[in-house]
């Protein structure tokens, strides 16, 4: 499989914020090949804390992403340690869109690849976010959209559950306020991945058991399981992100006025939702509810009980097998 990966050099960006993201620098990693026609392109951004190498599990000759018959390029989202974050520019602005990411990736895709046409945005949770956001922000360049675990507008529901977490961030002493931190707040961290746990995990899931599968108790499962890939996260990172991740919102600009079923209504895509059944984050009413304003949409809930896990289901075979199917068929 052929691939490539690189920064772009995006100079001073004008968020919409109205404050500027200086020097702003976006990663990126493709795979497969370019057609001549600039027709085969999908965009797979990514979701909260991955980077592209995190999530191409599912690129790969027969997989979700097949890079054997599309161009697939992930772009990095700024805050997740490789593009532009707090972890690596000092003056981080105190909030970044989807609406600000999907315009630098716009741009990232034009410099180098001259593509005017989308034939499918895929994503995952905030990477499904972002996809939303440009079947929402550039109607007329995309053709598909695959929607997997993620909404329109972050819901007050999961609002809820990102201020808690923001809130146990900015309770460690180490935060300077703003999301900045004199040191990794530790034990914050430990506690930031004990919330994450049972929100991301579904209640049918825990009472199945299956923490047990390779743990000897609850305690054992959260330490091992879920405390290192947070704790290893750089907390500025992480608090950046979830701002972003809050205020999700696909209808949040010049073009909809918050006006959500207008933007809706003035995507041209077609629109397949996939939400997961036993979801915390992005429930399956929330896209029912997009579902009704779509011109072109489909629903079709993965019936999992992994939770939010089930729309990236690396080691979920039954969940993958879904997936994999219902991109295909949408794909054709």
């Amino acid at each position: 499989m052929i691939t490539e990966s690189g920064f772009f050099e995006l100079g001073d960006v004008l968020l919409q914020s109205g404050e500027l993201l200086r020097g702003a620098r976006m990663a990126w990693k493709s795979y497969g090949m370019l057609s001549a026609a600039r027709d085969n392109v999908i965009i797979y951004p990514t979701s909260y804390t991955a980077t592209h190498d995190d999530q191409d599990w599912l690129i790969k000759p027969g997989g979700i992403l097949d890079p054997e018959r599309y161009f697939i390029v992930t772009p990095d989202m700024f805050g997740n340690g490789l593009s532009s974050s707090p972890s690596n520019q000092a003056d981080y602005p105190a909030i970044v869109t989807s609406t600000d990411n999907v315009r630098a990736q716009q741009r990232l895709l034009a410099a180098l690849y001259g593509v005017e046409k989308i034939a499918c945005v895929y994503g995952f949770s905030m990477g499904a976010q972002q996809a939303y956001h440009w079947a929402a922000l550039f109607p007329s360049m995309v053709e598909r959209a695959i929607i997997v675990c993620g909404s329109a507008r972050t819901s007050v529901h999961n609002q809820v559950f990102l201020r808690g977490l923001l809130a146990t961030l900015e309770a460690a002493p180490e935060h300077l306020g703003g999301g900045r931190f004199s040191a990794q707040p530790v034990l914050a961290l430990k506690a930031f991945a004990r919330i994450y746990a049972g929100w991301c995990m579904s209640q049918d899931w825990y009472r199945a058991g299956l923490h047990l599968r390779s743990a000897v108790s609850l305690n054992d499962f959260l330490d091992r399981e879920w405390e290192p890939g947070f704790t290893s996260c750089d907390a500025g990172d992480l608090y950046a992100q979830a701002v972003t991740w809050e205020a999700g919102d696909i209808s949040a600009n010049e073009l909809y006025h918050n006006d959500l079923p207008r933007a809706l209504a003035a995507i041209q895509a077609r629109v397949l939702l996939l939400p997961g059944a036993s979801d915390l984050y992005f429930r399956v009413a929330d896209n029912e509810a997009e579902l009704a304003h779509l011109r072109d949409g489909a629903l079709r809930p993965i019936p999992s009980i992994w939770g939010h896990r089930a729309g990236s289901p690396g080691d979920i075979a039954e969940d993958e097998i879904f997936l994999r199917q219902a991109v295909h068929e949408w794909l054709r």
